[in-house]
């Protein structure tokens, strides 16, 4: 898959992020496959009652900011959480 691809695919679903450590693009969409991995494990807070209901509104917000950046080719990062690296 080509940088583009897997970018998008990494942010899809989790199997879509495991498919894409694998079997991507791993110099040209470490970006984006960082980006899916931050906001998929901060969204696990998302079980937190009452303010989890809030937080996973905007997990789905810098998802779609994600997902529209990866379609774009751009390395934008998303907002609060995008400056943590975890794929160096």
């Amino acid at each position: 898959m080509d940088a583009r691809t897997t970018g998008i695919v990494a942010y899809i679903t989790l199997i879509g992020l495991i498919i894409a450590l694998v079997a991507g693009d791993k110099d040209g969409a470490r970006f984006h496959v960082n980006q899916a991995l931050v906001i998929f494990l901060f969204g696990l807070l998302g079980v937190i009652p009452c303010v989890g209901q809030i937080w996973m509104i905007f997990i789905f917000v810098c998802w779609i900011m994600g997902l529209i950046a990866a379609i774009n080719e751009e390395e934008k990062p998303v907002p609060l959480i995008g400056g943590i690296t975890l794929i160096k």
